[in-house]
Formats: structure tokens, sequence, C-alpha cells
């Protein structure tokens, strides 16, 4: 089965969002991996809390903020929108979802990045098929 790394760069809350999102939506098509070049001591609570509230996913439970190096080799690697040099790692298909981080913002903000993340997994797994 491929592997799909999501990476930005402080794997706190795109990344993780897509990771389980790929997780619970496309994992008959792909493993997903979230990492970053930086870390940090918690997952965004924003994003923790409306995981949970909208798809049931407590990513606290099975997640944690991990660096590039802790995640196998992967086939495709996924960029969240860094607005920065984007974290690299090897792959044989790279695309980038340019989406704003909603860290500090609304809930409004971070329930149109968790929709558009949800709908780009969609799209990834029907392409990945």
């Amino acid at each position: 089965m491929k592997k799909v790394a999501f990476i930005c760069v402080h794997n706190s809350c795109r990344s993780q969002i897509a990771e389980a999102l790929g997780k619970k939506l496309a994992s008959d098509v792909f493993e997903s991996y979230s990492a970053g070049t930086e870390t940090k001591p918690q997952i965004n609570r924003d994003a923790v809390r409306l995981m949970i509230q909208i798809h049931g996913i407590d990513m606290e439970a099975t997640q944690y903020s991990k660096l590039l190096s802790d995640i196998p080799p992967v086939d495709v690697v996924v960029t969240m929108g860094c607005n920065v040099q984007c974290p690299f790692l090897p792959c044989s298909h790279r695309e980038d979802w340019g989406l704003e981080d909603p860290t500090g913002k609304s809930d409004e903000a971070f329930l149109e990045t968790i929709r558009l993340i949800e709908e780009k997994v969609l799209d990834l797994r029907e392409r990945m098929k």
C-alpha cells in the first residue's frame, strides 16, 4: 500500500488533521502520516476539540507531533501551504494544498480548513485508487 505524508513546518494543526482524516477516509487506499521540520509539545487544542466534535476523532489519543525523520519513507508528499520554504521529503509525487493556517483564528476558520482537508483527502483517495 502506498504511503502519504502530510507535512508542514510545525506538524501541529493542518498536517495532523490531514493524517487523521486520511486514516479515517482513505485507509483502504493509502497509509497516512504527518510530520514537520519542527514539533510542538501538543497538537493544536482547537483542532483537537473540533475534530472530536465533527468526526469523533481524538487526535491526541492516536497522534503526536513528529519530525520528518520520525516517519517511514513515503510515496506521496502533500505540503499544506507553508508560506515559507516547505520541508523536503523524497517521494514519487508531490503536491501543495495551499491551506491557510487557522491557528489563532475563529472556530469558523478551523471548520473551513477541516472541510477543505476532508475534500482534498477524498480527492487524493480517488486519484490514487
